[in-house]
């Protein structure tokens, strides 16, 4: 192997290594995202679930805490 060779193949990988660093990231920055898309669908399933229980049993009090918790989030 020449010097050219070693040199060309060095700087493809340092090229290389640039390129996965940005790779990591955006995926970093879509695990985030993830976990905030999940924590919202977790919040939303709670309000639903506390709008389901019979108008009769639930504590109106908590459900309007809910639903302003809930809105205030959007």
């Amino acid at each position: 192997m020449t010097t050219t060779d070693l040199a060309r193949r060095v700087r493809t990988r340092i090229r290389d290594r640039g390129t996965l660093r940005d790779r990591v990231r955006a995926l970093e920055a879509e695990v985030q995202e993830n976990r905030q898309l999940n924590r919202r669908i977790a919040e939303l399933t709670d309000v639903v679930a506390e709008l389901l229980i019979p108008l009769d049993a639930r504590d109106q009090a908590r459900v309007d805490e809910v639903l302003d918790r809930f809105r205030t989030g959007l």
